[in-house]
């Protein structure tokens, strides 16, 4: 998610661009609140987001994708980038307010194409305000598109039945877990040719952020799964269940087991103890959309989702599948 600049400041000084380090990291969540509670008129900009954490968790999951400008030697902004396989996406982007409008920003986009270009990503993607010009032109310059209207959507649990097959990663025993994500892997290839959210997977379970529901097929295969996050201290915050990625098996039934997993997703919700769920849909899923409004969401934010190269990627209508690329 990657917050418009404001009004043009003078006297930048020195700007340069190195690795987020651990020391940097309080630093730049305060910046990372502050630019979007700025922007978004927050009364009190430095608790923007509640407890929701984005930086730490990022910075975690890869700290070689995690990158910090400075101007005379103090932390200016941050950026990070993730590795889906064969999808790539890069946020939160944040400049301090009072240097908004001075190329930070550009600066901040050098090393996360770098990545992308080391990882060979075939397809890159970014979340942004769609009512922030200045924001598209600044990401068309790399060759990002806008393309699709994205919800950020939640819902209040209501409790669910349970659904069956439906297995926790986080409950699998070690030895089991190479296996379950290969078969993730499986999965979303046939979403989108190397798509792979293993990482992201991983990095849930490891930081104890939320856990990744898994649903299981008739046969060995999976029906589909979920990444999500719990709670305060992961990028859902207090009370809320934030699905960041989801996605089930194509083919004629996939609708039926959208409907499953929305079903899993709130059960995981409601065994946690919290009160809200949250995943973002784009509008290029008209079928899943739909489907996530008869479930009870409701929009309460809107952005757009960039694209390089301009093209849909797992954006295409017969997709079931949840992000936004926050």
């Amino acid at each position: 998610m990657i917050p418009p600049t404001g009004e043009r400041k003078s006297g930048t000084g020195h700007v340069s661009v190195r690795p987020l380090g651990e020391a940097d990291l309080d630093r730049a969540d305060e910046i990372f609140r502050v630019a979007f509670g700025t922007f978004l008129g927050f009364p009190e900009p430095k608790t923007f987001f509640g407890t929701a954490d984005y930086v730490r968790t990022r910075w975690a999951a890869d700290p070689h994708a995690a990158f910090a400008a400075t101007v005379e030697g103090e932390v200016a902004g941050s950026n990070f980038a993730a590795n889906w396989g064969s999808v790539g996406y890069f946020g939160p982007l944040t400049v301090r307010p009072d240097l908004w409008d001075q190329g930070i920003g550009r600066r901040l986009m050098e090393p996360v194409m770098d990545c992308f270009d080391t990882w060979e990503n075939r397809h890159l993607g970014l979340f942004t305000f769609s009512h922030s010009p200045k924001h598209l032109e600044l990401y068309r310059r790399y060759g990002f598109w806008p393309r699709f209207l994205t919800a950020i959507m939640k819902k209040q649990v209501a409790g669910s039945a349970a659904v069956p097959r439906r297995v926790l990663y986080g409950q699998l025993p070690a030895t089991e877990q190479p296996g379950a994500l290969s078969l993730c892997r499986t999965l979303t290839g046939a979403v989108y040719e190397g798509l792979s959210l293993e990482r992201e997977i991983v990095a849930t379970h490891a930081q104890g952020l939320g856990d990744t529901i898994l649903l299981q097929g008739a046969g060995s295969e999976l029906d589909g799964l979920a990444v999500c996050h719990c709670g305060a201290g992961s990028e859902a915050g207090e009370d809320v269940c934030f699905v960041k990625f989801g996605a089930v098996r194509p083919g004629p039934d996939a609708a039926d087991r959208f409907e499953r997993l929305l079903t899993a997703c709130e059960q995981l919700a409601a065994e946690r103890g919290l009160g809200q769920l949250d995943a973002g849909m784009s509008l290029g899923r008209p079928d899943a959309y739909r489907r996530m409004v008869d479930h009870g969401f409701r929009t309460w934010l809107q952005g757009v989702t960039m694209h390089r190269p301009n093209e849909p990627g797992y954006s295409h209508p017969d997709a079931y599948v949840i992000d936004d690329w926050r």
